[in-house]
């Protein structure tokens, strides 16, 4: 199996892999390098639709969802697991192109041990604008993991889950990472309401379905300072009333999708995150206690937090604030979740945030959970602006277009009459526009639009130099990844 004729194509060599008397290996085709599976010994009856067979017994097959299932069943290793509280990091793949490059980060710099990957994740949102199935998502890593020969654990992110009706085909495709997003039910109001309309929403609040009573929440947070270790927390009246105004809804919503994913995964070992990020305003301390008590008081198996940090984390660009005050906030968010420990501290919105990975990798003690999305998108794009100009130009002119309409679900300070005209530029001063903010931001938050109209040709650009692709990668990420190790 080492060698297929070269009429046929070749393999990739750290794919190789003897398991229970049969050989499997990833193999490019020489006609057009299309990925095939090659099978060798008893497992090759497993899969289907046989492309054809070599003169040393081995049989190519197409990678079609149903062999991609049954290839996990012969390789456990290439299932995505439950990664617990665990360090670990999120690569978003919007291309479904980028995991091998991921790889390669993780190995130059010697993350493959200490660091967990999550190499399948996209939200619901993603999957609308890109028109990808959370099976497609899964097996497009999964077929990266193959190729490359990776053995370590790795997971599978069903990101932003919004509503029950969202965990159907991610339970299906074998998702183990599971964000419960409750923003919708998050009460922004709750920051400025007087004290009165504060006891008002109380008092309206589904109190059967939070399971508890406001004079017992009082007792329990208003009687005396709650010592985490590091520090005291006080609550007052106003506090518990806002904090219960803001979340007590969003707590009823994540306990609800907990319970449904509960009965569908069954005795399946999963991960559930609960992200309030996508909110108006910071998560305060007294907030942040009183999510992860009455998380464990809903019985909500939360291993991973993400709250809304003080700050501006906006899409593809570094941190927008005082990193002096961020630490302080981060450095009392991490003594509240080391009071608890059952979880780690999720970063949303966490690429390209290069001032903050230090604080964040010294406070957090390895309980820390870092997820990228865009950014992997972006850096094709910097290869569009290498190698293709004209296709780049045109690109950025289309995100100009859409814009003010794909930005609608987005907090960014982008504007795009700050954009440079790249028709204006030289060819060579383009990939330095994927460096300027409002560039950036523009091209990050029209992937949808982008990947509709230009898909197929940043495909086929990605196709003819895979190595640039993957280069690209391993060199943005190891920044990245470097200040966890």
């Amino acid at each position: 199996m080492h060698d297929i004729s070269l009429a046929s194509g070749t393999i990739e060599p750290q794919s190789v892999v003897a398991h229970n008397n049969s050989t499997f290996c990833s193999a490019r085709l020489a006609e057009d390098d299309t990925r095939v599976l090659g099978v060798s010994g008893p497992a090759i009856g497993r899969f289907a639709g046989a492309l054809e067979t070599l003169p040393d017994g081995t049989t190519l097959f197409p990678c079609t969802p149903r062999n991609a299932a049954t290839l996990r069943m012969q390789l456990p290793w290439l299932r995505p697991i439950a990664l617990g509280t665990a360090t670990s990091f999120g690569f978003g793949d919007r291309m479904g192109l980028a995991t091998s490059g991921h790889i390669q980060a993780m190995r130059i710099t010697g993350a493959e041990a200490l660091i967990a990957p999550i190499f399948a994740q996209q939200s619901v949102r993603e999957n609308s604008r890109t028109g990808r199935t959370p099976q497609q998502v899964l097996d497009d890593a999964m077929w990266a993991v193959f190729a490359a020969g990776w053995r370590a654990p790795w997971g599978a992110d069903a990101d932003h889950v919004k509503q029950i009706n969202d965990l159907a085909p991610f339970v299906a495709a074998g998702y183990t990472f599971y964000t419960i997003d409750p923003s919708d039910h998050v009460d922004n109001a709750a920051q400025t309401d007087s004290l009165e309309t504060l006891r008002a929403k109380v008092a309206e609040l589904p109190w059967g379905q939070l399971h508890t009573r406001y004079e017992a929440l009082h007792a329990t947070y208003c009687g005396q300072p709650i010592d985490v270790g590091a520090f005291t927390i006080d609550f007052h009246e106003t506090d518990l009333l806002r904090a219960l105004v803001k979340y007590g809804r969003a707590l009823v919503h994540t306990a609800a999708i907990s319970q449904a994913l509960a009965a569908q995964l069954g005795s399946q070992p999963y991960d559930i995150e609960m992200s309030v990020d996508e909110t108006d305003t910071p998560t305060s301390i007294q907030e942040h206690y009183f999510i992860a008590s009455q998380l464990r008081a809903l019985d909500v198996p939360v291993v991973s937090l993400a709250p809304r940090f003080v700050g501006k984390f906006q899409k593809g660009v570094d941190y927008i604030g005082y990193v002096g005050e961020f630490a302080s906030e981060f450095a009392r968010h991490a003594a509240i979740m080391r009071h608890f420990g059952s979880y780690k501290l999720s970063i949303h919105t966490g690429s390209d945030k290069f001032s903050l990975y230090p604080v964040i990798a010294q406070l957090s003690h390895g309980r820390v959970h870092v997820k990228t999305a865009g950014t992997s998108y972006l850096e094709a794009l910097r290869l569009a602006a290498k190698q293709r100009p004209a296709l780049f130009r045109a690109m950025l002119d289309y995100a100009r277009e859409h814009f003010e309409h794909d930005r609608k679900t987005y907090f960014l300070d982008a504007q795009p009459d700050r954009v440079p005209d790249s028709w204006a530029m030289p060819d060579a001063e383009l990939p330095a526009l994927l460096e300027q903010f409002d560039t950036r931001q523009v091209l990050h938050v029209c992937f949808g639009s982008i990947l509709d109209a230009f898909g197929d040709d940043l495909r086929a650009m990605i196709a003819e130099d895979e190595q640039a692709y993957r280069d690209g990668l391993a060199h943005h990420f190891a920044r990245h990844l470097q200040p966890f190790l």
